[in-house]
């Protein structure tokens, strides 16, 4: 009498999600040396922006700092550019290298959970890197103006930015299947962070730089967080800022379980 095969039980999501994230975040313990340039940059960067501009823009007599120093105006451009640091796609790279990658596609694991895993990964460290570097701008004189609950949503969109931009470098990752491409990709940044308000508001910018940092939802992410820093209660332009980083989110999400799936 012969009997049917038994199909292979498929892990549920949100397990294989725990497990695959559990298992980025020891890689990143493991590599405690690729944090330093993630905080040691985003700080020189503050330093060297807030000592070329500082008395340009004095607090007591620049009405967009609210009464702050410059440094409470630089500040989220520092906190996005350690969000980009992420080790997500480089470890990625290595597991398809090795021939992980290719066993775990084979594995009764949904595509959506490969991706999850090394993503809640880097949310993790978006928020420990975004606490770290607000707590060591205080000393330029920075506060948060909307309060404890500020900080929180502050850490929140720089965790959320971490996200969006590790996925992206998982598209060139999954695409190129090159250490050294996805490290060039990640360049991609400084021209979308160059291309924003980044050393005053939006309405102090020529017309062609307004309409670029316009388009450039990066932006609305920056806006947002000065909003937290400088404002207590500017809550539509914090909403925007989520909703932008948000959408963001979702689509890199998709794009990234679509690659896997045409993987070959």
């Amino acid at each position: 009498m012969s009997t049917a095969p038994t199909a292979t039980p498929r892990v549920s999501a949100l397990s294989s999600t725990a497990a695959l994230g559990q298992r980025a975040m020891r890689e990143a313990w493991r590599t405690p040396e690729a944090l330093v340039p993630t905080l040691l940059i985003p700080l020189f960067f503050l330093v060297v922006n807030v000592g070329q501009a500082g008395k340009i823009f004095p607090g007591s007599t620049t009405p967009f700092l609210r009464g702050q120093t410059y440094a409470a105006f630089q500040l989220p451009a520092s906190l996005l550019l350690a969000a980009s640091f992420g080790s997500a796609a480089l470890f990625l790279i290595e597991d398809i290298e090795g021939g992980y990658f290719d066993k775990l596609r084979a594995a009764p694991v949904s595509r959506t959970s490969i991706v999850l895993g090394r993503l809640m990964a880097e949310a993790v460290k978006g928020v420990g890197i975004g606490t770290a570097v607000v707590l060591l701008s205080l000393p330029f004189g920075v506060r948060i103006a909307s309060g404890a609950g500020g900080f929180l949503l502050l850490v929140a969109l720089t965790a959320l930015w971490a996200v969006v931009y590790s996925a992206f470098l998982q598209l060139v990752a999954l695409g190129t299947r090159s250490a050294a491409a996805t490290q060039s990709g990640g360049l991609v940044f400084f021209p979308l962070l160059f291309l924003t308000p980044n050393f005053v508001p939006r309405d102090l910018l020529t017309r062609p730089m307004e309409i670029a940092a316009t388009v450039n939802p990066v932006t609305y992410v920056m806006e947002a967080m000065r909003a937290l820093i400088l404002q207590d209660g500017a809550w539509a332009r914090v909403g925007l800022g989520f909703a932008v980083v948000g959408a963001l989110c979702v689509g890199m999400l998709a794009l990234n379980v679509r690659a896997i799936r045409n993987y070959d």
